[in-house]
């Protein structure tokens, strides 16, 4: 018989986003994520206090890769039209490497404490995206008659819904994240 692998607080937190992306956060237990770390509960509780404290760190990772994007020079130099399909090629590409992190993201309401404080880093994250489509905009670079918000929210409603569908397979994280930058800049027509 093959020896258990010891757990850190790190896989810990690995296992238990997948079990809260497979069964909803509301839906999963304590025991589910031992079960399916292969340990006891009483395990578990000696690296966390509990499941919303494995919540907040897998939160926090979803997060802190979203912010990590707007870091990056691409997101920030140039023109704002350049940064905006960059932010939206990344997000839909960290999307998927990081699938149960903004599985479980994607699906909170905001019913704990820890949902709610991502819930508004993410609408601040939202907030910084919007600024760069309203720059495109007033720099001609994108359509003026459609509302910053609303795009923005359209633009990641349908990167986003990849949690929803994608099972690893015969598309490539690369080609489907070129495939939301596609549509979402140049819509699926062919161009004149």
């Amino acid at each position: 018989m093959e020896p258990r692998k010891p757990y850190d607080i790190d896989s810990l937190t690995d296992v238990a986003l997948r079990v809260f992306a497979e069964r909803g956060y509301d839906g999963a237990s304590m025991d589910d994520v031992a079960r399916a770390a292969g340990i006891t509960k009483a395990s578990i509780y000696h690296h966390v206090s509990g499941k919303e404290a494995l919540l907040e760190r897998g939160l926090g990772r979803a997060l802190d890769a979203l912010f990590a994007i707007l870091d990056e020079p691409a997101s920030r130099d140039g023109r704002a039209i350049d940064r905006l399909r960059h932010i939206v090629g990344q997000v839909a590409e960290t999307t998927l490497r990081l699938l149960p992190e903004l599985t479980v993201l994607f699906r909170i309401h905001g019913a704990s404490k820890s949902e709610r404080n991502a819930v508004e880093r993410r609408r601040a994250f939202d907030r910084v995206v919007t600024e760069i489509i309203g720059q495109a905009q007033r720099d001609g670079e994108a359509r003026a008659d459609l509302d910053p918000r609303l795009g923005a929210r359209l633009i990641f409603g349908m990167s986003n819904s990849v949690v929803e569908w994608y099972r690893s397979g015969s598309l490539t994280r690369d080609a489907i994240a070129r495939a939301v930058v596609a549509i979402a800049f140049d819509g699926i027509t062919p161009r004149a």
